[in-house]
């Protein structure tokens, strides 16, 4: 009797071995960074695919005390390692540090570290430079002369603090630092000694800077946009600022600070981002009313104007277009396309990251979070209920911190 014959069972296919291109259509889905990191960590055959060039997934949400949220997520992680608490700026996917011998970044996502000088290590140009001051008409103060520069303000370094920090190639660093409402553009070069500064130009109440199309642009509370040329030392390689130009001049709002017979006034915050090729500038409102002699934070709106630099001026428009968000912050700010997400676009993310010292006003709630801003609306929600945080000087500093562009 002939033996019946068995079919041959073959094992299941593996996930790991779908075809990349494949594995890469579901990554393109993905819009959060803890998704996509969950996804690499499965086999290398799909932690290879995750290298491969992909739409930038959403920020992370990073708090002082090393706690992280990925959007659209509202469960809190923190990073293996050091826990990266108490950065004091944030650059892209950097997050900086400073301390009393240097400033150094750190990525939280791949571990690589940058080394800056100390803030204490900012030679003048010209290195002969000295301060000029006046006395008041009765003897008692002093004040600057003709303007607060560099050198009234560096004798009190341990005062000094990044307001802003731009990587603007592997070559150069710019950031503003001083003290308060006023600060002054520097320049460095990573793992350099020290940073470069125009001794006699004038501090400014700088809001932000962007480095847009080469050219890297700052611009202060009177809404004047500002070009800085850079020069390279010949014998060091190192960055200096060599001119700095306006290039539009601002029209800031005529009722900025006035007080309204409600009680009411306006304070604002400025913020330059890139998005779909332009140089947008985003006028914030905060409408706030004085109770009881506080001033107290009450709503935010929104402005937001492109610049045209040929014409040298400001133009308003009310869209960002359905396929942006504007992640907004005091330390970095980046304009993402989510088509691809299928989440609504034309809004802006905003925080409420006050300075440390520069508070302006009080909130009359305790927690704070992340608000969206929808401009074709022109109406806010909260995302208050499932993320949020104290406010308080120890968490001043709420950041969005965008994963590198692979």
């Amino acid at each position: 009797m002939a033996l019946e014959t068995q079919p041959h069972l073959q094992p299941p296919p593996s996930w790991s071995a779908i075809p990349q291109d494949l594995a890469v259509l579901v990554l393109r889905l993905l819009p959060a960074y803890v998704d996509r990191a969950r996804f690499a960590a499965v086999c290398p055959q799909w932690r290879a695919a995750a290298r491969l060039p992909l739409p930038p997934p959403q920020p992370l949400l990073a708090l002082p005390n090393g706690t992280f949220y990925s959007l659209p997520y509202t469960k809190p992680f923190r990073f293996p390692g050091c826990g990266f608490a108490g950065y004091q700026s944030v650059c892209g996917n950097w997050l900086v540090f400073s301390r009393d011998n240097g400033c150094f970044l750190v990525d939280p996502f791949s571990g690589a570290t940058m080394t800056l000088p100390a803030l204490s290590c900012v030679p003048l140009q010209p290195p002969n430079a000295v301060a000029k001051w006046s006395d008041s008409d009765d003897g008692v103060a002093k004040f600057a002369d003709p303007y607060i520069t560099w050198m009234h303000i560096s004798d009190e370094s341990h005062k000094l603090h990044i307001s802003k920090l731009i990587l603007c190639s592997p070559n150069l660093v710019a950031a503003l630092v001083g003290i308060g409402h006023t600060t002054q553009i520097l320049m460095c070069k990573p793992g350099g000694l020290s940073w470069s500064v125009r001794a006699y130009d004038e501090c400014k109440g700088f809001e932000d800077m962007a480095f847009y199309q080469g050219k890297l642009y700052a611009i202060a509370d009177d809404e004047n946009l500002l070009v800085v040329n850079i020069s390279e030392d010949h014998n060091t390689g190192d960055p200096h600022v060599s001119k700095i130009g306006q290039v539009i001049k601002g029209d800031r709002c005529p009722w900025y600070q006035a007080l309204f017979d409600d009680d009411m006034m306006h304070r604002q915050k400025i913020y330059l981002v890139e998005s779909r090729g332009a140089l947008l500038m985003v006028r914030r409102a905060i409408w706030c009313q004085v109770v009881d002699g506080e001033i107290v934070a009450r709503r935010n709106e929104f402005e937001v104007f492109k610049a045209d630099l040929e014409r040298s001026r400001w133009d308003k428009v009310t869209t960002v277009g359905d396929d942006q968000l504007l992640f907004l912050g005091r330390r970095c700010s980046r304009a993402l396309s989510v088509s691809q997400y299928d989440i609504p676009g034309d809004s802006i993310l905003f925080l409420d990251d006050d300075e440390e010292n520069r508070v302006e006003y009080s909130y009359e709630d305790e927690n704070t979070s992340f608000s969206t801003y929808h401009l074709r609306f022109r109406l806010i929600s909260s995302a208050l209920s499932k993320i949020s945080w104290k406010h308080g000087d120890e968490m001043r500093l709420a950041v969005w911190l965008f994963p590198q562009d692979r």
